[in-house]
Order: C-alpha cells, then structure tokens, then sequence
C-alpha cells in the first residue's frame, strides 16, 4: 500500500517579495491595530519565540513611521515588516497554524525572509532611538 503525501508548499523569497509589493499604508495601519494580537501569537508559538523581541521593535519602527517622528526608512522596509507581521497573525497561512510544528513553519520562512532584507535598517533604527533617547534624557 503506497501512502500519498500531499505536498506542502512553503513561501519562497518570491512569494514573499510579491506580497511586500501589494502592502498599502492601510496595511500598516491594520498591522499596528493588531499588535496585541500579533505579538501574543509569535510569543505563544514556540518556533516564533524567538522573534518576540525582533517583533516589539519592527511594531515601534512602523508606529514611529506612521507618527511621522521616523522617516528615515524605505518603503519597501516598512511593507516587509508589515508583511511579515500581518502574515503571522492571518487565518490564512500556506500551513494552518493548528497543525502541531508545521503550522508555524511557514510564519518563521516569512519573518526570516524579512528579519534578512531589513536587518540594515532595523540596526539604523536602533541606533537612532539610542540617540533620541540620549537626546531626552
């Protein structure tokens, strides 16, 4: 007896890159009414965890976006993170995320194809809340 498997279908780089593409300043609004939720399901899956922190920066990068205070970013840096945020928290991943271990398989592919591609940008936005916040103090 030969079993089937069906195939699953991980996000590629492409995959993800086209959805960053269609992301709206809508999106970014949504992503950051969400963020309570957002964090609570990467905090709460054990193969996100590790982003939890990653996470809580991307959320204040996109609200210090969105109030104007940080503009010193690409459009294409603030779409990813929106991408990638609003991917984890969505109904309709690839993979549901009920299935045990596969079903956050395909949020991590997402969140580390986006964690790569503004890893230069979260490190300037770090170093500029360091200095805001050297400069208030």
């Amino acid at each position: 007896m030969r079993l089937f498997r069906k195939k699953i279908n991980l996000p590629d780089e492409q995959y993800t890159l086209d959805a960053v593409e269609e992301a709206t300043v809508e999106d970014v609004d949504a992503a950051i009414e969400k963020e309570e939720s957002i964090s609570a399901t990467i905090a709460n899956a054990g193969f996100l965890k590790k982003y939890a922190k990653l996470g809580k920066i991307m959320f204040m990068m996109i609200k210090d976006y969105r109030k104007g205070i940080y503009t010193e970013i690409p459009w294409f840096t603030i779409a990813a993170i929106t991408t990638g945020l609003l991917y984890v928290f969505s109904p309709l991943d690839l993979i549901p995320d009920f299935i045990p271990v596969l079903g956050f398989v395909d949020d991590l592919t997402v969140l580390s194809f986006v964690t790569g591609w503004i890893e230069t940008d979260l490190h300037k936005y770090l170093d500029w809340k360091l200095k805001e916040k050297a400069y208030l103090d």
